[in-house]
């Protein structure tokens, strides 16, 4: 058994087929299959039950390769940690984004990066932050930029506070309320919104705050995607609160948004999140980026 048959049987196990898991290997088919057939006969297990039309594992392939998966990042982590021995960095690195980043211009950060580390690939995640916090806790991430209510924090991961920020009210152009120099809570709490789908860190930020002022509102539309968030504001069929640093450069392009200061709005925290346990050289190396220790 050697690794390059573990990677093959990972590949069939991801793509459940064959010729795209071949594909993935930048290898012929009938190479991954002659190996993966002969690994099957060093265990004395099928990996696979297969047909013409259908592949999957079998429960001695799951097993086997939830362990490959775990001996693969080990090699992996192997060579990096010997490469920075020597003062390159190598291996990969897994960043997790929410899509309302404003701390941190995330592109100019990873150009940055490469500029210093060219040998890291680097994988981008966008997601919830309660999400992205559980990936950096389950091993699944390295890093992760979160925003959360100004009250809580994240749990299970070291975090360093990179920007505090107010929501503003967006509504649009034409709006009763578009040349308000000022609004309260109360003087919104009857408009429709267009929220973050509920449950999330990002819509958890203006419900605590419409529950803590005593206030009921109606959400008519939610979301996960901000494009869709200010499309249907366009649209006049809601109002949003968002967080304005965010938002702010997108309205400045869009005549069609208009936003309004909220006197005892939501606040939130931006996060840089990332795990203490054994980092990796590449994280270890963007958090000097970052100017972190």
């Amino acid at each position: 058994m050697d690794l390059q048959q573990m990677r093959y049987v990972v590949a069939v196990a991801d793509t459940r087929n064959f010729t795209r898991a071949a594909e993935r290997c930048f290898v012929v088919q009938s190479s991954l299959s002659h190996r993966i057939a002969a690994l099957e006969r060093e265990l004395g297990v099928k990996l696979f039950a297969r047909t013409s039309r259908r592949v999957e594992l079998t429960s001695a392939g799951a097993a086997f390769v939830a362990a490959a998966r775990e001996s693969l990042a080990a090699a992996e982590r192997a060579v990096a940690d010997a490469a920075a021995a020597t003062g390159v960095v190598r291996g990969r690195l897994a960043v997790g984004v929410i899509v309302t980043t404003a701390a941190v211009d995330v592109p100019e950060l990873l150009q940055r990066y490469r500029t210093r580390h060219p040998e890291v690939r680097v994988t981008l995640r966008a997601g919830r932050s309660d999400d992205l916090a559980a990936a950096i806790r389950d091993g699944d991430l390295d890093i992760a930029f979160l925003g959360m209510p100004e009250d809580q924090r994240p749990g299970g991961v070291e975090t360093v506070a990179l920007a505090h920020d107010e929501h503003v009210l967006v509504v649009p152009a034409g709006h009763r309320l578009a040349g308000a120099a000022r609004v309260a809570l109360a003087d919104i709490a009857e408009e429709t919104f267009v929220d973050f789908i509920g449950g999330t860190p990002a819509r958890a930020q203006s419900d605590q705050a419409f529950a803590a002022a005593g206030l009921v509102r109606d959400v008519a539309y939610e979301a996960g995607v901000v494009e869709l968030i200010t499309g249907l504001i366009g649209r006049g069929l809601g109002v949003a609160l968002l967080p304005s640093a965010f938002i702010r450069p997108l309205a400045a392009d869009d005549p069609g948004l208009v936003l309004v200061p909220v006197t005892d709005g939501p606040r939130r925290v931006e996060y840089l999140a990332w795990s203490r346990f054994n980092p990796s050289p590449a994280t270890r190396a963007m958090l000097d980026v970052l100017g972190v220790g």
